[in-house]
């Protein structure tokens, strides 16, 4: 199965860790990535200045993933899957819109037509590629594990949109956990943002609302929180000690993506999935595993 993926900007250029996991997993899954040439950013940092830009951009990348005459388009990350996925809903009721971004495109010999499916890493693995396929790759079982998982907000909210999972009580990486033989571990505050949008302009009260999920987190006895963000695994991952000083508690919770605890349980080389790159105490959970940096691949 071939499927383009489009990286976005803060994969390729800061979390490296990610793209490294799902490079890895994603072949033994029988899943064929094809990297699209030429794209630029989604959109998003424009929206809030010029609304039409950014769907541009949005359409631009579409409509360069539908040149491949692929029908799959993975994004990895939660705000460039919103940012696409807003202007597929956009241009899909606008003929005005799309043939005003059409021209714009022709310069280029691009054209959008709307044909390709847009996927998260979530819902493809859990949606496409499917539990027993995924089972059938495990090759170290997490039986014990507690984990939290943590969605994001981009990838949910707004309902009407083409979301990944159901906004109100998502069950996806709950069940992407399952199969790997741990637990998703309940606790209340499962669907509070990381902060991340509140960084520049309010950074206490993005490093709150950080610090009090971890605290949480920490406090109900999770062994790790797995993310599928890039910007919330900055925040829970790489700010953790920050958002610790910032709330007044010693927060040591290991921080990771779901693309890298499914290749731990493959047994994959966890230099191989970026863990080494990760800020928090990833080697605590590995330990838990039986796993250190030295582990082999099958």
């Amino acid at each position: 199965m071939k499927v383009a993926v489009y990286w976005g900007c803060v994969i390729p250029t800061i979390q490296y860790g990610y793209e490294m996991s799902v490079r890895a997993v994603m072949p033994r899954l029988g899943v064929e990535l094809v990297d699209l040439d030429n794209v630029s950013c989604c959109g998003t940092p424009v929206q809030s200045v010029n609304m039409p830009a950014a769907i541009y951009l949005a359409a631009r990348n579409l409509a360069i993933a539908e040149k491949t005459g692929l029908t799959n388009l993975l994004l990895p990350c939660n705000g460039c899957y919103l940012s696409l996925s807003e202007a597929k809903h956009f241009l899909s009721y606008d003929e005005k819109l799309k043939e005003k971004v059409n021209t714009l495109l022709k310069e280029e010999n691009l054209q959008y037509e709307g044909s390709i499916k847009i996927w998260h890493t979530l819902n493809l693995l859990h949606d496409l590629v499917k539990e027993e396929k995924i089972r059938e790759t495990v090759r170290h079982p997490l039986n014990g594990l507690k984990l939290a998982v943590h969605y994001g907000c981009h990838i949910l909210r707004p309902s009407t949109l083409q979301t990944v999972d159901a906004p109100e009580n998502p069950r996806k990486m709950d069940n992407l956990i399952g199969w790997l033989g741990a637990k998703s571990m309940p606790y209340p505050e499962k669907l509070d943002c990381c902060g991340a949008m509140l960084l520049l302009s309010h950074p206490d009260a993005a490093f709150t609302f950080s610090g009090l999920k971890l605290k949480t987190v920490q406090d109900w006895g999770a062994d790790a929180l797995v993310v599928s963000c890039p910007s919330c695994q900055m925040m829970f991952d790489m700010r953790q000690k920050s958002v610790g000083a910032t709330i007044g508690a010693k927060l040591s919770i290991p921080v990771l993506y779901y693309s890298q605890l499914l290749g731990i349980a493959m047994g994959i080389e966890t230099e191989k999935l970026g863990l080494h790159l990760n800020r928090s105490p990833v080697d605590d959970l590995l330990r838990k595993t039986g796993l250190i940096s030295t582990a082999a691949s099958p």
